[in-house]
């Protein structure tokens, strides 16, 4: 095959992305002017369409740079599930992505021996980090790098100390979390993949999120209570349903007790876009209307204003409870 050739079916095979698909890095952060959410969406310009293709299919990580008052490290991991271009701009594209799911702690480029991306260890000095990933906001990474970054990611979902708290232990759950931690390395992404879509494991890294932001208390009735294992009475519930679309994130959520929590789901409560509380009374059972004597009062909310719910979501249930 002349070399003229080989140049031609290179390049072909990048900008339709024949290559091997791969793993990806996804930078984000706030105010970029991009039309990002990156529960659903990432919005990128189309020089990175190659790099892009090679991630279709598969999982990436989104890493937030220090520039623009980002966390400076990867903060969640998602499946990017098909690329569509911009109606608005021919030089933009979409990721469009499923199974978003942040992580427990922001987990950093450097750790104790070396680096969370191989080619970041080929930079000698760390101040030229930031000019060393310019122009790579989306770029590939091993399964590897992929399994060492979630793991560290979800190191407190998946800790054997949080599983009863968490609804993790073997009893309950059926999971295999300690058989992870002794995992092969080389075995660790694949086990994390199945990982990262199972329900449960999911439903426990939500809970652990919301009941943390809002200190084990329901948010309706105030009232906290932790059993000696860890587990708080208070339940996780989601605003707007995965069912029908609903992230796992804390903003979507709302630490309720049980009772609330089964109040909420049949839209028989609900909340204002200020977060007070709205009963439909006439559909409430009697005997649980006591509960609600400060009924358009402001909900018990997490001290960081970042974990609040979500307006869009808010709206989404009062339209139900409306209806």
């Amino acid at each position: 095959m002349g070399l003229r050739r080989l140049f031609v079916l290179t390049c072909a095979a990048i900008y339709f992305g024949w290559f091997c698909i791969m793993k990806a890095i996804f930078d984000t952060r706030t105010g970029s002017g991009y039309d990002d959410d990156v529960t659903r969406r990432y919005h990128f310009p189309i020089r990175y369409l190659p790099e892009a293709k090679r991630a279709l299919g598969d999982w990436i990580v989104y890493r937030e740079p220090r520039r623009g008052g980002g966390r400076e490290g990867y903060v969640a991991v998602a499946r990017l599930e098909s690329i569509i271009p911009d109606p608005s701009d021919p030089k933009l594209a979409y990721g469009m992505v499923s199974d978003y799911l942040a992580f427990d702690c922001v987990v950093p480029l450097r750790h104790s021996e070396g680096f969370s991306e191989d080619r970041l260890d080929l930079v000698a000095d760390s101040s030229r980090l930031g000019a060393a990933l310019q122009g790579k906001s989306i770029r590939a990474i091993s399964d590897v790098e992929f399994g060492a970054i979630v793991r560290a990611g979800l190191i407190q979902t998946l800790a054997p100390a949080n599983a009863i708290r968490l609804g993790l232990d073997a009893a309950e759950s059926g999971a295999d979390i300690g058989g992870l931690a002794h995992a092969p390395i080389e075995d660790q992404a694949r086990r994390i993949e199945a990982m990262l879509v199972n329900r449960k494991i999911r439903d426990a890294a939500f809970r652990r999120g919301v009941l943390d932001a809002y200190d084990n208390r329901c948010a309706v009735t105030g009232i906290r209570m932790v059993n000696g294992g860890g587990r708080a009475e208070a339940q996780a519930a989601h605003i707007w349903p995965v069912s029908d679309g609903g992230p796992d994130v804390v903003q979507n959520g709302l630490a309720l007790s049980g009772t609330i929590h089964w109040l909420f789901d049949r839209h028989l409560i609900s909340l204002t876009d200020d977060c007070a509380l709205l009963v439909a009374h006439n559909r409430v059972p009697g005997e649980l209307r006591g509960l609600f004597a400060q009924q358009l009062d402001r909900i018990f909310l997490p001290k960081d204003p970042s974990f609040w719910p979500h307006p869009a979501y808010i709206r989404r249930h009062r339209e139900a409870f409306v209806g």
